[in-house]
């Protein structure tokens, strides 16, 4: 059941103090000292709404709104859940917003610190693990494609950057919200997934295995590592497979996140097929 809406709060100084504090939420000390981190954009808000999660407060600002039907329905659904709303004039929404062009919604809402102990997958569970991938704008990218290709379960190994990081929020479009997150150390999250019973396969171009002779019917875990290095030895090692997707040109090997997609995409080509 809905409660009553709290009073709204407005503010127009683009220097008052809880727009300091919104602009420290963009620093990861901040998000992990106060369990919170910025959701920016209306459908990126949407969808983490849809996805249970319910925000602490949510600024917004008319002026800026882009569909201003359906962005105020969207404020007047989260003042009903019994989040404080605090509507803020131009100038001070543009100080706390961290996207360029802002659409008038930005909310503060708890961070997602899941180890894989939390996670629970099915029987034939499609799983990614990223190991140490350094740019939020990767991972965010994979969320997107992890989300669409109905993988259960993403899991950060020995993470560089924090799920709540507001760019990979952005970058995921709010799949973030949606697809089950982790972190975890490489060895904790190895072990994860040999109790799981979940077979491990990495891509790296140092092999003579395409990724296309690979069976992904099974509970399977596709592994992706750093934009520079690639994969541990440790993931390699404890890999069943070792996969490369097949180069023609110079170069030999895709970004990371178009790496992912692809043997995901294959994954789910199979399972369809099945």
């Amino acid at each position: 059941m809905l409660g009553a809406a709290m009073p709204e709060l407005t503010i127009t100084s683009p220097s008052n103090p809880r727009l300091k504090a919104l602009v420290a939420l963009r620093r990861r000390r901040a998000r992990e000292e106060s369990g919170l981190t910025l959701v920016e954009g209306y459908e990126e808000l949407a969808l983490a709404l849809e996805a249970g999660v319910l925000p602490e407060t949510l600024y917004h600002c008319p002026e800026l709104m882009l569909d201003p039907a359906g962005q105020a329905r969207l404020v007047r659904e989260v003042a009903a859940r019994g989040t404080e709303v605090v509507r803020l004039s131009r100038a001070a929404f543009e100080k706390a917003a961290y996207r360029e062009g802002p659409d008038g919604v930005l909310a503060v809402v708890p961070s997602l610190t899941r180890s894989c102990a939390d996670l629970r997958v099915g029987a034939t569970a499609l799983v990614l693990l990223c190991e140490a991938v350094e740019k939020p704008g990767n991972l965010g990218a994979m969320l997107r494609t992890a989300d669409a290709a109905g993988v259960e379960a993403v899991v950060a190994a020995d993470p560089v950057t924090d799920w709540g990081n507001p760019n990979l929020v952005r970058a995921s479009k709010g799949t973030v919200f949606s697809v089950p997150v982790a972190s975890d150390p490489t060895a904790e999250a190895l072990a994860w997934l040999d109790a799981a019973g979940i077979t491990l396969v990495a891509t790296t171009p140092d092999t003579d295995l395409d990724h296309t002779d690979v069976d992904y019917t099974g509970p399977v875990a596709v592994a992706v590592g750093t934009e520079k290095h690639g994969l541990t030895r440790a993931v390699l090692d404890h890999a069943a497979h070792r996969v490369r997707i097949p180069m023609v040109g110079r170069a030999n090997s895709l970004n990371v996140a178009t790496s992912a997609a692809v043997v995901l995409y294959e994954a789910v080509r199979q399972r369809r097929r099945r």
